[in-house]
Order: C-alpha cells, then sequence, then structure tokens
C-alpha cells in the first residue's frame, strides 16, 4: 500500500498510541476483568505476602536446578 502515494497520509502519533490502547483493552477485557476480580498484580513493589516464607535454601526440594 505504501507503494501508492494516495495511502502515504500523515498520522498524528498521540492518535495512533489512543487507538492501540484502545485495541490493547478491548482485546484484553477478559483477561483484565479475571486479573482485577482476584487481585492479581504483575509485579511486587511494596506486595505485601501472607503466610510463611519459602523454607530452606538452593538445592532442596524438586525444583532444584541441575548444573
Amino acid at each position: 500500500m505504501t507503494f501508492f502515494s494516495m495511502f502515504d497520509v500523515p498520522v498524528f502519533w498521540p492518535i495512533l498510541l489512543l487507538y492501540w490502547l484502545v485495541l490493547f483493552l478491548l482485546t484484553m477485557k477478559r483477561q483484565i476483568m479475571h486479573m482485577i476480580k482476584y487481585k492479581y498484580v504483575p509485579f511486587n513493589i511494596g506486595k505485601q505476602y501472607k503466610g510463611k516464607k519459602p523454607a530452606g535454601g538452593s538445592g532442596s526440594g524438586s525444583m532444584s536446578r541441575r548444573d
């Protein structure tokens, strides 16, 4: 399409950014609502954890890494 000058239209970047944000929110609506429902935060800055801390150091348990 860029080979033809009639399709070479200028785009104001804030409008393009807004378009992509709206498109993202519309396509991710179900996942975002699920994350809000279960209070999931994808980062842990200042996040308070309840319960016990994981016991043991590296090399214990079935999830140990082999070098």
